[in-house]
């Protein structure tokens, strides 16, 4: 048999084969791996043509001096943002939100974190403890706000409670006035998410080495020792997300404070999300509403790349044993 047979004869037979060559093999796959577009397309559609249309358009109509109804709008440029930074509502809704957050957030995360801890340990009826905790994260907040109101009126039952203490004197109207509303506020918000930041701390705990905890012990480390040095730097990726949902969930406060209190007294409750409802809906000034929803956009977006930066660069930190190992 001459060489010239021999080569055709090895040429011909992949493809006798089934064309097992490497170009029949791509056909192949391509034909048993279909394009994925169709599969995306629903979210790109959402996610494209109707988020970001929509952010597109609200900055349109932040250009306009509009009501949201009339068919001629007037264009005013960037007078709306310029409005923004002389309006005294808006700075004292900017200041609520940041006080909310650091109060929010400090007071959630020791109780989530101190609650943790006492779920770690091995305590009588441990999962009814889980279950108290965490029922008020699923309780919608249209249906406690009424219970809230009449809770801290004047003639309240917390009020009622002061007095058969001893405590009469403490009794005022809590959500009345200035001074005790936006405090009654947070203490909602703080009764209503704790229970998530207890979720979140416990299931981070749980991934903790727990050689590390028993060579704390062993080396004569208390509680506080040990939560100070081994639990809490092992929990920080849990905080700085719950920093970010924090803040982003103060820039969006809206459900808590207009059922309670319908942002006042005196605005004593306003809050950008609210600000933003009342000057949409109700003052019907669309094109300023437009305005305030992207700077709460963009504040939003900053604090969350912040917060986000910060955890990466903490957590890239080698620890003084690392450095001197190296």
């Amino acid at each position: 048999m001459t060489d010239s047979v021999i080569r055709a004869r090895r040429t011909s037979e992949p493809q006798a084969k089934g064309d097992r060559s490497p170009r029949g093999a791509g056909r192949r796959r391509r034909r048993l791996h279909a394009s994925g577009l169709p599969w995306i397309l629903p979210a790109l559609v959402l996610g494209i043509g109707l988020i970001y249309y929509c952010i597109g358009y609200t900055g349109y109509i932040s250009l306009l001096n509009w009501d949201g109804l009339s068919p001629e709008p007037e264009w005013v440029a960037l007078h709306n943002y310029l409005r923004i930074f002389q309006d005294p509502v808006f700075w004292k809704a900017v200041w609520h939100t940041a006080v909310f957050f650091v109060v929010t957030f400090g007071l959630q995360t020791l109780l989530g974190l101190v609650f943790a801890v006492m779920m770690h340990s091995k305590i009588k009826l441990g999962v009814l403890y889980k279950v108290i905790v965490f029922v008020p994260v699923v309780l919608a907040p249209a249906i406690m706000a009424p219970v809230f109101r009449q809770l801290f009126a004047a003639n309240g039952q917390f009020n009622w409670l002061l007095e058969h203490i001893g405590l009469g004197f403490l009794a005022q109207p809590w959500i009345g006035q200035e001074s005790t509303a936006l405090p009654v506020i947070m203490v909602i918000t703080i009764w209503q998410w704790t229970g998530l930041t207890f979720v979140l701390y416990f299931a981070a705990m749980s991934q903790i080495d727990q050689s590390m905890i028993e060579a704390a012990r062993i080396d004569g480390a208390g509680n506080i020792r040990t939560l100070v040095s081994i639990i809490w730097p092992s929990v920080r990726g849990t905080t700085v997300a719950l920093a970010i949902l924090s803040a982003i969930g103060a820039l969006k406060t809206f459900d808590v404070p207009w059922l309670v209190t319908i942002a006042g007294p005196n605005n004593a409750t306003q809050f950008l999300g609210t600000y933003i409802y009342q000057t949409t809906i109700q003052l019907a000034h669309a094109g300023y509403g437009a305005a305030l929803s992207v700077i709460l956009l963009i504040v939003a977006l900053v604090m969350a790349i912040v917060f986000q930066t910060a955890g990466r660069e903490r957590n890239g930190e080698k620890n003084p044993v690392e450095r001197g190992a190296n």
